[in-house]
């Protein structure tokens, strides 16, 4: 864990903007892109989604949206996100509040702020990024991602951009704050086997594990992140559906629930829980490492 400082540590925007870009542009985007296919189409398979990527361009077709749209949020939600969850979780410990509390306390308002100040309208355009092709499987030519963008923008403005970020803001709250939370109560028992003590550092190894503990079990709200993906997806509602013309949150849960059962939220869980995990350590033990390496000539 990082330590304690006065004032603001104006560090963690940096910190958190390359930490974020580099979790996005190695598995991140990968993982989000099939999370996102399995929300969006919850008939399909592990196997039938992994095909559908993968028949848009190979690879590529796993790094849909990473330019510029996942670059833009990673860069901004990453500098936000550290930032706030840093100085919450700070002030939190300095009044007394216990570790895992502390980083509950800093994951919610970080994942609040990043959702409301940048995120919602890159994740609305990221969706559309890979929903949008649905209409290739139809046989239509999918329009441009900037296209796609400018016609949202014409018909809804700020609005139709930002798409589901309330559902966004859900989300992201109830993320971080288990991920940062579970994974700093995580510490107490890894210390426990460990025989360490509260001012004994954790190893690489037991922070990545109280991070995997933590980005695992942060996917519990998995619910949300599938009414998210139906909020801004680009996919018509086929004939006869009964999926409503003005999504909210409520009204979204009650069309999955209906279409698909219990089963339909928890569509993408399995790759989504890969994506936890692989951000809490990103965000979490590999930040802390990066902010305590910028602390070290403070204590000279």
């Amino acid at each position: 864990m990082a330590p304690q400082q006065k004032g603001f540590s104006w560090s963690n925007i940096a910190v958190g903007g390359i930490m974020n870009m580099f979790e996005v542009t190695t598995l991140g985007q990968p993982l989000e892109v099939l999370k996102t296919q399995m929300a969006s189409n919850r008939g399909q398979t592990m196997g039938q989604a992994l095909s559908t990527v993968w028949s848009r361009g190979g690879v590529l077709g796993f790094y849909q949206g990473l330019i510029p749209w996942a670059w833009i949020e990673a860069s901004t939600k990453g500098a936000v996100l550290l930032f706030t969850a840093a100085e919450i979780e700070k002030g939190a410990k300095n009044a007394g509040i216990g570790a895992g509390a502390a980083g509950l306390l800093g994951g919610m308002g970080g994942g609040i702020v990043q959702a409301y100040a940048t995120m919602g309208f890159c994740t609305c355009m990221k969706t559309a990024e890979i929903t949008r092709h649905k209409q290739a499987e139809a046989g239509v030519k999918p329009p441009s991602t900037w296209a796609v963008f400018g016609e949202i923008y014409r018909k809804e403005g700020i609005k139709g951009i930002n798409k589901g970020v309330n559902a966004v803001a859900v989300r992201q709250c109830t993320n971080w704050g288990s991920r940062m939370g579970f994974a700093r109560l995580a510490e107490t028992p890894v210390r426990a086997i460990s025989g360490k003590s509260e001012k004994d550092k954790l190893s690489a190894g037991e922070r990545i594990a109280c991070s995997t503990i933590g980005g695992a079990l942060g996917t519990w709200n998995q619910p949300i992140e599938v009414i998210r993906v139906e909020m801004q997806s680009m996919a018509k509602a086929e004939p006869g559906s009964n999926r409503p013309k003005n999504l909210t949150i409520l009204n979204t849960l009650s069309y999955i629930y209906k279409e698909n059962g219990i089963k339909g939220l928890y569509r993408g869980v399995s790759p989504r829980i890969c994506l936890g995990i692989w951000q809490t350590i990103c965000m979490v033990s590999f930040a802390d490492y990066v902010k305590e390496y910028i602390d070290k000539p403070a204590k000279i």
